[in-house]
């Protein structure tokens, strides 16, 4: 064999090994991830203690079947080992979608303010 003929193949494993940096989209391995949050996700939600339907609708992002099969897993778990459920320091997310409303009325209100000062001057 030449010396070419070693550098080019050894040249070649290299390029081949690094084609998980290029930043290529790897549908197999996003969706495997996002399953995997998904199932920490609802293990997470039954050992807090919330209902399944709470953790939906926490999570909408998520996929419904693998938060359950994480939910499944964290419940028979906990019931073997007879481990109690951690109550959530953080209430649910219902002080935060009041404060949001509370911020998008005041800024439609300096938006109708700002519309009629605007009227105003042209006049």
């Amino acid at each position: 064999m030449s010396f070419r003929f070693v550098l080019l193949i050894t040249i070649s494993l290299f390029a081949i090994a690094g084609c998980d940096r290029l930043g290529l989209a790897d549908p197999a391995r996003d969706a495997a991830s996002k399953e995997a949050d998904a199932r920490a996700t609802g293990s997470a939600c039954r050992h807090a203690g919330r209902a399944i339907e709470d953790c939906y609708a926490l999570n909408p992002e998520a996929a419904r079947a693998a938060i359950y099969a994480g939910w499944k897993e964290m419940n028979d778990y906990m019931r073997e080992n007879k481990i109690e459920n951690v109550k959530p320091e953080i209430a649910r997310s219902e002080v935060p979608a009041a404060a949001a409303e509370a911020d998008s009325s005041a800024e439609s209100e300096s938006a109708s303010a700002s519309a009629s000062a605007t009227a105003k001057s042209k006049k």
